[in-house]
């Protein structure tokens, strides 16, 4: 290993040894946080992408599906209720294929595959029914696949053919869907929709499809459409022409000084009208020529008499001649039929109000504006339409209140910023500040153990081998031996080194040495021998 390296670990050790008991303890506590934490990042960042197996199941058919993924060892999780399957994504199709060769889902509704059942003894009524259902089943499938739609259920009701009814009746459908996490479909999703069943049914017009969603809200009705109504109709031509018209002014004008409002009748009543048209060709003649001539010359005959048998026997007839001709004619024409039928949501007339701001259009004239608003509205004198533009002076005050408004609404927004920034610095605090206390705490008593014992060796000298392994209560008992007294009186004068026993041993006379100092700063100093002394009875002490 390199020196470098092998240094850095040698620091590294030497400032872990220097630890307390409790920064030890505070540096394993940080060690596993950061452990976990780097743990729970790596399984988050592992984890496999998930993709919907099947969606919009029963319960039996999810059970069967989790049952066949617990079989293969494939994890999987279950969503929306329990109606949809999701599995890593790199095990979708193998186990769609799986579950297809299981024959999963078995609830279906069976769409062109009922047909496959019937025998040769079937009915013709059971053929029809089959057969509707058989398409019932494909639009549900083929609508259920739309983006937002998690499952869908049609019904048809189509009318028997007969020849011996003079007027038919059109099918019509009925759509029943159901969209995922309760949305709502746009307009043109239920067109789509609407468009898809009529086309699929021989005969059944667009406005014959009824379409409601799990919240029974009516998409579409029938002899209505998809359109929603006859007033959302109207609040959709008038919304269209209403910004039609303002962001034209807001160009001309600027925006805010003009305040465009339309309103639009429109037809709710269904017409449907007749005509038919008769043109006779070019050179021939009128359409019914009749002729009838008669001539008669001489006598008329007499009557017969009766014979037998109640039979007439003519006289002689008289000299005369009789002629009688009768000519009808009927000549070909050009006969045209043609049937309109108007749905109800027809323009019937609208009317246009603008109000302009008399400081902002100083510089155009009131024609110029009039033609500009007729314009853009498309105005039509012919079917009533009316149009008023007025230069007025407008109001401040609901500038000025919504001035208001938007400033107090960003001074509480700024103020409710400002709140949780300073609930995060006092929950930090909370959190931060005793640890930091402790910290700090350590770190003195560790500086101050260590100036007081330095302090110690400078005035004693190296502390002898015995006492660090003295008791916590060796100092006090060495305060109150006889050997050292504590009252302020005149030291017993020292033997002279003559008179010292041969027996003392060189440690004994050390000690004896050390309790003189310690005697002699006790005098001059209390109060600073007895903080040494509390300090090292601290530094003996466990923590």
């Amino acid at each position: 290993m390199p020196q470098a390296v092998t240094n850095v670990f040698q620091r590294i050790g030497r400032a872990i040894a220097g630890f307390s008991l409790a920064q030890r303890t505070i540096a394993i506590i940080g060690v596993a946080v950061l452990a976990l934490g780097i743990f729970a990042l790596s399984s988050w960042l592992a984890r496999p992408t998930l993709t919907p197996l099947f969606s919009g199941l029963s319960a039996s058919d999810a059970n069967a599906v989790v049952e066949q993924l617990r079989s293969a060892s494939v994890p999987y999780e279950l969503g929306g209720g329990g109606s949809t399957v999701l599995v890593p994504e790199e095990d979708v199709y193998d186990q769609r294929l799986a579950a297809a060769a299981a024959g999963l889902p078995t609830s279906s509704s069976g769409g062109y595959s009922l047909l496959d059942d019937m025998g040769v003894t079937t009915s013709e009524f059971q053929q029809s029914v089959t057969y509707k259902r058989a398409i019932e089943g494909e639009l549900a499938a083929t609508i259920s696949a739309l983006d937002g739609v998690s499952a869908a259920s049609v019904q048809l009701a189509i009318p028997e053919e007969s020849v011996f009814v003079s007027e038919t009746i059109d099918p019509t459908a009925s759509v029943f869907i159901e969209t995922g996490d309760s949305t709502t479909l746009s307009t043109k999703q239920v067109e789509a929709i609407v468009h898809l069943t009529s086309a699929a049914v021989s005969g059944m017009k667009p406005e014959n499809v009824a379409v409601v969603d799990q919240t029974g809200q009516t998409l579409s009705a029938v002899g209505i459409g998809s359109t929603g109504g006859v007033d959302q109709q109207a609040g959709d031509y008038e919304a269209r022409v209403t910004q039609s018209v303002q962001q034209m002014l807001d160009t001309v004008l600027g925006v805010g000084n003009a305040t465009v409002t339309v309103v639009a009748d429109i037809d709710r009543s269904a017409n449907e009208r007749l005509e038919e048209t008769y043109t006779p060709a070019e050179g021939t003649p009128p359409l019914t020529e009749q002729i009838r001539s008669e001539t008669q010359n001489g006598t008329s005959s007499e009557a017969g008499v009766l014979g037998p048998d109640n039979i007439a026997v003519p006289s002689e007839a008289a000299d005369g001649t009789s002629e009688s001709t009768d000519e009808t004619r009927t000549n070909a024409v050009n006969k045209a039929t043609q049937t309109t039928s108007t749905p109800a949501g027809t323009l019937r007339r609208q009317s246009v109000s603008v109000a302009v701001d008399l400081g902002a259009a100083a510089d155009m004239s009131a024609e110029k504006l009039n033609d500009l608003v007729s314009a853009a509205a498309g105005i039509d004198p012919e079917r009533g339409d009316t149009l008023s533009v007025e230069m007025v002076v407008f109001s401040e005050t609901s500038a000025e209140a919504a001035q208001a408004a938007l400033q107090a609404a960003k001074d509480a927004e700024s103020t409710a910023q400002q709140a949780a920034l300073l609930n995060t610095i006092v929950i930090a605090a909370a959190i931060g500040l005793p640890l930091l206390a402790l910290v700090l705490a350590l770190i003195i008593r560790a500086r101050r153990r260590s100036s007081a014992a330095a302090e110690f060796d400078q005035l004693f000298g190296e502390r002898p081998p015995a006492l660090p392994s003295l008791s916590t209560t060796a100092p006090t008992a060495l305060l109150e031996s006889p050997t050292v007294p504590l009252s302020i009186a005149e030291p017993e004068p020292q033997l002279p080194p003559a008179e010292l026993e041969i027996e003392s041993e060189p440690a004994q006379v050390s000690l004896e040495r050390r309790r003189s100092e310690l005697d002699a700063l006790t005098r001059q100093d209390p109060k600073r021998t007895a903080e040494l002394l509390r300090t090292l009875i601290d530094d003996r002490q466990p923590v």
